[in-house]
């Protein structure tokens, strides 16, 4: 079993238990204590979970997120003329990463670049793309989040792991100077590839994601090439010039 594997299992159990042990971990994939250590270590550093004595437990989130179907209709004005901005960044030719993120699908929608490929593991996202002509559509395969309706998991992130591209466009639970992040260790491991599959990373938010943090980081600040938004905070200007990263805002 891949390290990636054990890790969602040990996170789905403790979504289910609340915390786990080194022993239980030993016990439940057949591993030494030092590679269940190395897994809680590897979580740690991701900020999936708070390490206790001999184990582990989940931290504690700021707040729930909603249903994708919820969030697509939560303040779309904004999010149209975020995604009609990013669309606007997509060239002929380019090779795309698009995630779940709701205001990417607004991108989808605007998107008119002809001769580009773009890869995702959204269904709704994928949806609106199998419509235009001048889109060659790739899907991920997985296991299907009813909820959020995402393709997610190792095989997944086996499949994200052969492609290259230019651009990758998502979202983000949450922006702070620390970073993007998000609520699901499912879903932050699918951006977290698709990061390292591109050349340039454009984050699509508007102004209610800055100073809000979920427990689980996809990247730093530092990683972002292109941030797009409707409302960027005066302070927030010299702490992406100091992260060095370019920003967009949408007018109108």
């Amino acid at each position: 079993m891949y390290q990636e594997e054990r890790m969602m299992m040990i996170l789905r159990h403790l979504k289910k238990h609340h915390r786990i042990s080194v022993q239980e971990i030993c016990g439940m994939f057949g591993v030494s204590r030092d590679t269940a250590r190395r897994d809680l270590v590897k979580l740690s550093e991701q900020n999936a979970i708070i390490r206790t004595r001999g184990g582990a437990i989940l931290p504690v989130l700021e707040k729930e997120v909603d249903s994708y179907k919820k969030r697509v209709g939560q303040k779309s004005e904004a999010k149209a003329k975020i995604g009609r901005l990013a669309a606007a960044t997509i060239q002929p030719r380019d090779h795309i990463l698009m995630d779940t993120s709701t205001t990417v699908q607004y991108a989808a929608q605007a998107l008119e670049a002809q001769n580009v490929v773009v890869v995702t593991n959204s269904i709704d996202i994928a949806d609106i793309l199998s419509g235009k002509e001048g889109v060659k559509l790739h899907v991920l395969g997985g296991v299907f989040d009813p909820h959020s309706r995402y393709i997610h998991g190792a095989a997944t992130l086996r499949h994200l792991q052969e492609f290259r591209v230019n651009k990758c466009l998502m979202g983000g639970g949450g922006i702070t100077k620390d970073g993007i992040f998000v609520k699901d260790e499912e879903e932050g491991q699918v951006v977290k590839q698709m990061i390292a599959c591109s050349e340039q990373v454009i984050v699509l938010a508007d102004h209610t994601k800055f100073g809000k943090q979920f427990f689980y980081q996809i990247c730093r600040l530092e990683d972002v090439d292109l941030l797009v938004t409707d409302r960027l905070p005066d302070h927030w200007k010299e702490c992406l010039e100091k992260a060095d990263v370019e920003w967009h805002v949408a007018e109108g």
